[in-house]
């Protein structure tokens, strides 16, 4: 057995961040673009969920409810993942059981970050195709136990590696480690179980979109739809769509890093592709939700510029939802 847990944890290695990196003027500066770009971002979320949480009507809707969520989502894993690049740029080790818990966080909420699309597109299907029982059928408290669902759900993978690891080996929990997933990882059945849920995740919630927008298309084309309405859900569900494909890129992050350190010839070269992966694939979708949402949603858009502009209008914006 210890000889395994030695064989897999060497093989964890390869594609991991084992360069010590002079923090001089290249790497410096691309760490110091990465993390404020995360800070500003962070910024953005949480003036946004501040708009939403300022108004009872955003906090009794169920999709600006879904918004909420996604938007303290997306900034408590910008948190962890920029935390856990520094990490990894300066080869720090942290404690086992430290890690254990970033470990589950990161890849946690990558998953409710899709699984959370997928709800926000159902209740735009809701609200269209059965407007007179959305009331009924999309409610704070459904809202609620749907949210609780994606995230057992989205913790059953990172949670079986967590509690393999510590049947294995519990006795390295006391040690310090270099912290990603995949010094979590024992056995192939796991790597496997890990990608088949990711799999069926990003196929179920390709097809909650699809099915949605094509029976709001339908619905627009009656003669008792709300037409704005409709047109408006299906822009809004095909923006979903959009960031689905982005989300797989961050599902799919340690699939492309391993890759990466495959193909590169040398330390440098896998640090600069590392950088961007990180880039445009970690930060990028956590970056897009206030943009997408928020900014186009008439309700939201003139209250959040408000409070961007730290109240100084003299007239602080009515809100009305629809």
């Amino acid at each position: 057995m210890a000889s395994t847990n030695q064989s897999s944890e060497g093989s964890s290695l390869v594609h991991q961040q084992m360069f010590k990196v002079e923090l001089n003027e290249g790497p410096l500066s691309k760490l110091v673009v990465a993390i404020l770009m995360s800070l500003l971002f962070i910024c953005i979320n949480s003036i946004m969920f501040h708009t939403l949480m300022s108004k009872p009507v955003f906090r009794e809707l169920p999709r600006y409810i879904l918004f909420a969520h996604m938007l303290c989502n997306d900034t408590v894993q910008l948190w962890i993942v920029s935390l856990l690049y520094i990490l990894s740029l300066n080869v720090q080790k942290i404690p086992k059981a430290v890690c254990s818990l970033f470990v589950v966080i990161s890849a946690t909420t990558a998953r409710v970050s899709v699984l959370n699309l997928g709800l926000m597109s159902l209740e735009r299907y809701v609200a269209i195709c059965f407007p007179l029982r959305h009331s009924e059928m999309a409610t704070q408290k459904m809202t609620g136990v749907s949210i609780a669902i994606i995230w057992v759900l989205g913790c059953i993978s990172p949670a079986i590696d967590i509690l393999y690891a510590l049947i294995v080996s519990p006795a390295s929990f006391k040690d310090s480690m270099y912290c990603t997933r995949e010094r979590f990882i024992f056995a192939p059945w796991q790597r496997d179980v890990f990608e088949g849920l990711n799999g069926f995740f990003f196929v179920a919630v390709t097809a909650i979109i699809v099915f949605t927008y094509i029976s709001v298309i339908v619905a627009a084309r009656s003669a008792s739809a709300d037409k704005e309405s409709a047109k408006k859900a299906q822009r809004t569900v095909l923006l979903h769509l959009g960031q689905l494909v982005l989300c797989l890129n961050s599902l799919l992050f340690g699939t492309i890093e391993r890759a990466l350190a495959m193909a590169s010839s040398s330390s440098r070269l896998f640090m600069d592709l590392r950088y961007v992966n990180f880039l445009f694939v970690l930060i990028l979708p956590r970056c897009l939700s206030p943009l997408i949402y928020g900014l186009r949603d008439n309700a939201v858009r003139p209250l959040f510029l408000y409070y961007v502009r730290c109240g100084t209008q003299k007239v602080k914006p009515s809100v009305t939802a629809h």
